[in-house]
């Protein structure tokens, strides 16, 4: 067990972890598959991570160095997918501490950092990405011991060792001096030196706690997780305790361990090790399974409580069925109740045969699941984002989030101005080299649909970040914003004609060409009122010609509303239907007459 080390990486979004993990997967030497080799970075295997060039879902890989297993977990950087990042830290013994050369430690460095020392973890502290035009090493170091300071770390904790490295070169050193660095190797003693062993007795019976679960179309359910005692052997009789506490017998398919990035199957897995097995039906993430004899559940994964919250209904506008492969209810609800397999921070509940609340750990965390939907085949429709509200010695609680911004100097007068407007408190203010660092603690529904806003504001320079902060009371004069939609009058084909007569009341989501239903949203409205408009008008052909007829008037270019921007706008009477080939904005009342009568039953209400 001496020459086992789990250790697990964490940093803020594009610090350059992944690309770390590359340098040390390529220079131990580890055999890699053909496939892994092109990607730009091999544990972003996920299709949205590459494009997002952020890591959403945990990974597990593992090198050799000498004669010891060097098993490495990629977690996570968003707080989002904090559901991720608190399970994963349960296999590991240390941590690699990435931290970008010139920005210094972000806010989603201080979430799972804080996670970390929580659990007494020892931290290597890595200054990355010293190659970087502008890097500011001393900088990055200063702030990071200021974050364990804040953080409460102890004596333990804050004699942490440092290492300079640049993982896209793929090397370090103990000095911020590229030229003196030869290969990633430093970074290997380092986790040898620092990182204890894992704890663990062999001569105990077996215990295991799930971590995570996966699917093979051979093997089925595969469990992942961390021998905490004694030693696994393949082919041998285990107990599955589930969270009821009810112990069921089963015997393993398969036992597989770590190399490389690949699962290998194994004869035996030692404790401390990683091991992946599958003959489990039903085990989920937090379970244990145990020794067929002599079992004990270990302590369930403790995961914080969800914020947000949408309604997901079947998709029954007029275009339902023409462009998904999965769209009844029932392919929905098995889609849902799956997610809740392998992602511990969601939560489904049903509402009725073909609607359900699913609940996250914010925006991001729900509009990466329907996107995986959607990329999937599946057809639905979402409503708008709500924050849960939760009821504490008979007061309403709300969810409120400290918001991290960093903007250049013209800018922050506008951020300021319009976060308080949004019920935003600032608390920090620096001014560092012609740079705003503001820091605000604001209600969560405060944040709805301000991030496009934000960027529009600070002209794309301007950098958000928010993590959870807690509940707090919850303000009872909030205050919607006004904001009318232009709204299809008939089906159709949209028409340039109509489409120019109507660009002065708004701005448009379409150009020419576009099939769209009644009641469909076309456009977002100047004015706070929704009105209906004739956007499949064509031009009556007659033999009257007059002066300057053939003349075109400018048609403007449409705005694209990608599914967050869509997220992000729609109102309470609004909803987002979600397709493999669209994403489009409703009503949730199509015709007319239905939406004014709606309207006013919510009055008298």
């Amino acid at each position: 067990m001496n020459s086992i080390r789990n250790i697990a990486i964490i940093a803020h979004v594009d610090h350059g972890k992944t690309t770390l993990v590359d340098a040390l997967l390529r220079q131990s030497k580890t055999q890699l598959n053909k496939d892994d080799a092109s990607h730009e970075c091999i544990m972003d295997s996920n299709e949205i991570e590459r494009e997002r060039g952020i890591t959403i879902f945990s990974k597990n890989a593992a090198v050799y160095y000498g004669d010891t297993k060097i098993n490495i977990i990629d977690t996570p950087g968003h707080a989002d997918f904090g559901g991720e990042v608190e399970r994963v830290l349960n296999m590991a013994d240390g941590c690699l501490l990435l931290v970008d050369a010139e920005e210094g430690p972000m806010p989603q460095t201080r979430f799972v950092l804080k996670k970390a020392l929580e659990m007494g973890h020892k931290i290597i502290v890595i200054i990355n990405k010293i190659d970087k035009k502008g890097a500011r090493p001393d900088f990055a170091l200063n702030a990071t011991l200021e974050l364990f300071l804040e953080l409460g770390a102890g004596e333990h904790s804050l004699n942490f060792p440092v290492i300079f490295a640049s993982g896209r070169d793929g090397k370090a050193g103990s000095e911020p001096y590229l030229n003196k660095m030869e290969n990633i190797i430093p970074v290997f003693d380092a986790i040898i030196k620092h990182i204890p062993p894992p704890l663990g007795d062999e001569k105990k019976p077996f215990q295991m706690l799930v971590t995570s679960v996966s699917k093979d179309n051979f093997k089925g359910r595969i469990s992942v997780g961390r021998i905490h005692n004694g030693i696994l052997k393949a082919g041998q009789e285990i107990t599955h305790i589930n969270r009821n506490a009810e112990a069921k017998k089963y015997r393993l398919v398969s036992l597989m361990t770590f190399s490389g990035l690949n699962r290998v199957d194994a004869k035996e897995v030692l404790s401390g090790d990683i091991a992946a097995l599958s003959g489990i039906p039903d085990a989920t993430v937090g379970e244990t399974i145990a020794d067929p004899i002599e079992y004990k559940a270990l302590p369930l994964i403790n995961i914080e409580e969800p914020t947000v919250k949408m309604t997901f209904t079947i998709n029954d506008s007029p275009f339902s069925g023409k462009e998904g492969q999965f769209f009844t209810s029932r392919q929905i609800k098995e889609r849902l109740f799956k997610e809740l397999e392998t992602d511990v921070a969601l939560n489904v509940e049903e509402i009725t045969s073909t609607s359900w609340t699913v609940s996250g750990r914010g925006e991001l965390h729900l509009a990466i699941l329907i996107e995986r939907m959607r990329r999937e085949g599946y057809e639905f429709q979402v409503s708008r984002p709500q924050v849960i509200i939760k009821e504490v010695d008979g007061k309403k609680m709300a969810p409120f989030e400290q918001v991290f911004i960093e903007v250049p100097e013209r800018f922050h007068g506008i951020v300021i101005q319009k976060l308080n407007g949004r019920k935003g408190e600032l608390k920090d203010m620096k001014n560092i080299d012609n740079t705003v660092f503001l820091e605000f603690v604001i209600p969560t529904r405060g944040l709805f649909g301000y991030r496009t806003e934000f960027l529009t504001d600070t002209k794309g320079l301007g950098i958000i970040n928010t993590i959870f902060y807690q509940y707090l009371p919850d303000s009872e004069n909030w205050k919607e914003p006004n904001q009318g939609s232009l709204v299809a009058y008939e089906t159709g084909s949209t028409n340039l004609y109509g489409l120019t007569s109507i660009q002065s009341r708004g701005v448009l989501f379409f150009g020419p060409g576009v099939n769209v239903y009644q009641g469909q949203v076309v456009g977002q409205n100047s004015r706070s009122e929704d009105i209906r408009v004739n956007v499949c008008k064509t031009k009556h052909l007659s033999n009257m010609r007059s002066k300057g007829e053939g003349t075109m008037e400018h048609f403007n270019a449409p705005k694209t509303m990608d599914l967050e921007d869509a997220l992000e706008y729609i109102k309470d009477d609004e909803l987002v239907e979600v397709t493999p080939k669209n994403v489009r904005i409703r009503k949730i009342y199509l015709d007319e007459g239905s939406a004014k009568r709606a309207a006013r039953e919510k009055k008298t209400d």
